[in-house]
Formats: structure tokens, C-alpha cells, sequence
């Protein structure tokens, strides 16, 4: 089990999911913070200071991939998983990560919630 120490920034437009990803960690043993744009999860970031980024691809403005960019540069140490409900992204999603310094872990939606946290905590023991 990850300390509570650890903070999990999870970022989806879709409120639902991005608050019951939320939950999810939370009960997992992490601190989390749910937001629904980039936009919000960068001028969250800068307070909360997240140890683990995780957030949707596909949103309205800023994407996810930027965002994990953005990220990167503030927050050299934190950790990345990105998820997409389009499959057919997998292959630009792949490219983009290779791309950021950091792994970043790619899961497609749905995806369960236990491999989401093993990930997350694997993620984390390494760092």
C-alpha cells in the first residue's frame, strides 16, 4: 500500500469519471485531486503538487498529451498514465509518450481499477 503521502492528480472532462477515479485512489491509500480541464489541473498543480499525473487523452482545449508536456516541465519527478477511449489513438498516443522524458502508462477506457492503482504503485516505488 502506497503512504498517504502520495498525491495522485487525476484530470478527465467528464466529472463522473474524474471524481470517481478519485475515489478510487483515495481509497487505494493516496491523496488525490480531481479536475475537470487542464487548464484547472495546471493552476491546481502548482499547490497541490502532484507525485503521480492521471488524466484523459481526449479533452475540449488543451489535450491530455499537452498537458503531461506541461507537466513534465514543472514537475520533473511526477509520474504520468494517460487514458484513451479511442483505440484508434493508441498508435499517436504511443509516439507522443515516447516523446516526454518520463515513462508514461497508457491504459484504454474502461480499465480496471485495480490495475490502474498497481500501476500507480509500481510508478511510485520506482521513482
Amino acid at each position: 500500500m502506497v503512504p498517504t503521502s502520495q498525491r495522485v492528480l487525476i484530470v478527465d472532462d467528464d466529472r463522473l469519471v474524474a471524481d470517481t477515479l478519485s475515489l478510487i485512489f483515495e481509497k487505494g491509500g493516496f491523496d488525490s485531486l480531481a479536475c475537470y480541464s487542464a487548464e484547472q489541473a495546471l493552476e491546481h498543480a502548482r499547490d497541490f503538487h502532484p507525485h503521480l499525473l492521471l488524466c484523459d487523452v481526449a479533452m475540449p482545449g488543451r489535450d491530455g498529451i499537452a498537458l503531461v508536456n506541461d507537466i513534465s516541465q514543472e514537475f520533473p519527478s511526477c509520474r504520468f498514465l494517460v487514458l484513451t477511449g479511442f483505440y484508434g489513438n493508441l498508435h499517436r498516443v504511443r509516439q507522443c509518450a515516447d516523446r516526454i522524458p518520463m515513462p508514461v502508462g497508457i491504459f484504454t477506457k474502461p480499465c480496471q481499477p485495480a490495475d490502474l492503482l498497481r500501476e500507480a504503485n509500481a510508478m511510485l516505488v520506482n521513482a
